[in-house]
């Protein structure tokens, strides 16, 4: 079949006048991620982007997964993007978290091993499933609340990292219940101190105000 005789030349290419800026940001976006497979987070990025959705984009770029404590794939960055695009559901399904988690390239391994923790079923109270990504990153439970507070503090970074008291004790004595060596009383007994200890701060919990108190 002969070539059709057509001639196409610059002006004949509709150009929509927002791409260059949406491939200029996802681009920023993809170096800042650095996720493991493109593809799977491209899909990931244009259906958030699509959906007027928290995008799967860290913050900045960090170190290597394969630095990482553990190897498990999870970061700091990366549990950060989570809790942007899932905390504001109190309980989101198993196959929206296993969708975002995919579009972020974690190993699904990881994923199981979490959830077997808390016996989840079909739905996952998301703050909970935050705490033990927490837990999976630092191992302790002290330095599992420090990056609790760095993630979702409102503080400028570098500052104080405060949380409320309230969403500090849920944490931890989420996380000190399923510890079979710290006991009820002492987690009660940590609590009860810190919230007098607080109370002349709102009930805002910063890291230095239990730093000192570590149970490694």
């Amino acid at each position: 079949m002969p070539v059709p005789d057509v001639m196409f030349c610059a002006q004949q290419i509709h150009v929509p006048p927002e791409l260059p800026n949406i491939m200029k940001q996802f681009t920023k976006a993809a170096i800042r991620t650095q996720p493991r497979d493109i593809l799977q987070w491209s899909y990931g990025y244009f259906s958030a982007l699509s959906k007027g959705e928290p995008l799967p984009v860290k913050d900045r770029v960090e170190m290597q997964v394969a630095t990482q404590k553990n190897d498990t794939g999870l970061t700091p960055g990366l549990l950060k993007v989570l809790h942007k695009q899932l905390s504001k559901k109190e309980t989101l399904s198993l196959q929206e978290l296993q969708t975002k988690w995919k579009n972020l390239c974690l190993p699904v391994e990881q994923l199981h091993y979490l959830l077997r923790l808390d016996h989840f079923g079909d739905e996952v109270p998301w703050i909970k499933f935050f705490a033990l990504g927490c837990s999976a990153l630092c191992g302790s439970l002290m330095s599992s609340m420090k990056q609790a507070c760095e993630i979702l503090t409102e503080d400028p970074e570098g500052g104080a990292a405060r949380i409320p008291y309230e969403a500090f004790a849920f944490l931890y004595s989420y996380l000190a219940g399923l510890d079979e060596e710290i006991p009820e009383a002492e987690t009660e007994s940590f609590l009860s101190a810190l919230k007098e200890q607080v109370a002349r701060k709102d009930y805002m919990v910063g890291v230095a105000d239990f730093s000192g108190n570590r149970r490694d």
